[in-house]
């Protein structure tokens, strides 16, 4: 489901937020393990991480680190290239593992404790590891239902605003999704219905959903680049589905990828089909170059940082002194009551409740 581009294009050419895939990052990339140069620090990450240049350069002048960054594929390939390197990393800190592959991570031991400076900063209904602090939050945003103005108008129908909507004949044959099995917003989305359904309800849902024609593909990309009709991309490759999951960010990312840019964006967001996503940084255990991947994670938490993020990876800060952009805020979308669940009781039933799923939309 990756899919790497440079920041020079319209939104059509990048995907959004937590997991997924992109803005090519500023350092230079690794391809070796890293940081045996105590002036080295190597950054393991998914292909989704993103800085400005000046930000990046500002951390290396002040700290006296140069930054390498070894990307290395989605979240899920990601985490599992560091699993299967335990104890010998590829690099000294990671960042990109999210609430839904938290507990996989911490239960296999990748990283090694540290309190991050400024961490009381950051938000505690984001640290999911307190009082161990292994990992420490990043960022934060929401899987959700999008959604095509512009079709909605032209058939003067009512957009979705809840997961039950969705199952609802006036949608029929309306949404696409990711494959939950293959992509970060696919399985978020599984996750956010498990939530609002309940442990013996969410199944029973998804043979609404099937039956109500719902279209699953491969990952993000495809889905919202080529089947949804709502964004740029979409709209050149034919697309005919009006509904899509992907995130909350995507209204302001589709306005501010436009040239010129819109007044509103042209995408909405069924705030009822929402799942929130936290995403975490830490020191890898054994990192050969712990006091390096310390600094890189308090920079991370940085008020500069976190300032710069919403428009370079398109997700939300999670420290209360940080302030989004204008031109972020202008076209967000605020979620209220997202889904949500504990990173335990994913990992006790992400490979069923996958399985199951799989089963459904196969049938």
């Amino acid at each position: 489901m990756s899919k790497k581009t440079k920041a020079t294009t319209t939104y059509t050419a990048v995907a959004v937020g937590l997991g997924l895939v992109v803005l090519s990052a500023c350092g230079s990339q690794s391809s070796g393990s890293g940081g045996s140069d105590s002036k080295t620090v190597t950054l393991v990450s998914h292909d989704s991480w993103a800085v400005s240049k000046n930000v990046l350069k500002d951390f290396e002048k002040k700290s006296g680190y140069q930054v390498k960054v070894l990307e290395d594929g989605d979240a899920g390939q990601a985490v599992n290239k560091a699993i299967l390197s335990k104890g010998n990393p590829q690099g000294d800190v990671f960042f990109g593992v999210d609430n839904t592959l938290l507990s996989r991570a911490l239960d296999n031991g990748i990283f090694a404790s540290y309190k991050a400076k400024g961490l009381e900063d950051v938000e505690s209904r984001y640290r999911l590891d307190a009082g161990k602090d292994r990992v420490t939050p990043v960022d934060t945003g929401d899987i959700c239902v999008n959604y095509d103005k512009k079709y909605f108008a032209e058939h003067k129908l009512t957009p979705p605003a809840s997961f039950a909507d969705l199952a609802k004949p006036a949608y029929k044959n309306l949404l696409v999704t990711e494959d939950a099995a293959t992509s970060s917003p696919g399985l978020g989305f599984l996750l956010g219905s498990a939530a609002s359904y309940g442990d013996d309800g969410w199944q029973a849902y998804w043979n609404k959903l099937v039956d109500n024609g719902v279209k699953v593909v491969s990952g993000w990309d495809q889905a919202y680049n080529e089947e949804f009709s709502g964004s740029a991309g979409g709209k050149k490759a034919g697309g005919e589905r009006p509904l899509v999951v992907s995130y909350a960010s995507s209204p302001p990312a589709e306005a501010i990828y436009s040239d010129p840019q819109p007044a509103t964006s042209p995408v909405g967001v069924a705030t009822g089909t929402c799942f929130r996503q936290v995403e975490f940084a830490g020191v890898l255990d054994g990192a050969k170059n712990e006091k390096g991947a310390r600094a890189f994670v308090d920079f991370l938490i940085s008020k500069e940082f976190q300032q710069d993020m919403p428009l370079n990876m398109f997700v939300d800060p999670v420290t209360k002194s940080a302030v989004a952009p204008a031109d972020y805020k202008k076209y967000a979308v605020k979620v209220d009551s997202p889904e949500t669940m504990s990173p335990r009781k994913i990992a006790d039933n992400r490979d069923d409740w996958v399985k199951s799923w799989t089963s459904i939309v196969r049938k």
